[in-house]
């Protein structure tokens, strides 16, 4: 949702004073984006708006299922780590009355699996998740590293 409300913001923010300055000059034309471009604009994995992207001429298909590969291989993982470290921790706690320490040792024994399950969330979203979509789009304004 916070994805959408700042393309949202970005759309307005480039679209409005554009409106604004050919309504106050009385021009007779009001450059109003296309649907096309705003759909566009919402799968790219950018969050500034443009009229036109720089695109590449063709799809790499293999590298779009290696990265969809990618992000199943990291949900698989993620359900492993999941599975073999942090309900075995959970398991008998239900059964055990309060105590502060047993607590205390749950948080501590599942802080190391949780931060592995964030790590490959955010691999698996961020890198491979947005990455495929920017070759499915053509998007070719995907040089940040270099």
């Amino acid at each position: 949702q916070v994805r959408l409300v700042m393309k949202a913001h970005s759309f307005i923010r480039e679209n409005v004073p554009r409106v604004l300055s050919s309504v106050k000059d009385k021009a007779g034309t009001v450059h109003i984006p296309r649907i096309s471009q705003y759909l566009y604009f919402l799968f790219a994995p950018t969050l500034i708006y443009r009229d036109n992207y720089p695109r590449n001429p063709m799809i790499r298909w293999g590298y779009v299922a290696t990265k969809f590969a990618q992000v199943l291989g990291s949900l698989f993982y993620a359900y492993y780590i999941f599975v073999r470290l942090c309900i075995p921790q959970f398991r008998n706690s239900s059964q055990e009355t309060f105590n502060l320490r047993g607590l205390v040792l749950c948080i501590f024994n599942s802080i190391l699996p949780g931060v592995l399950i964030l790590f490959l969330v955010f691999f698996a979203f961020l890198h491979c998740w947005l990455n495929a979509f920017a070759e499915m789009l053509r998007f070719a304004d995907r040089m940040f590293y270099k």
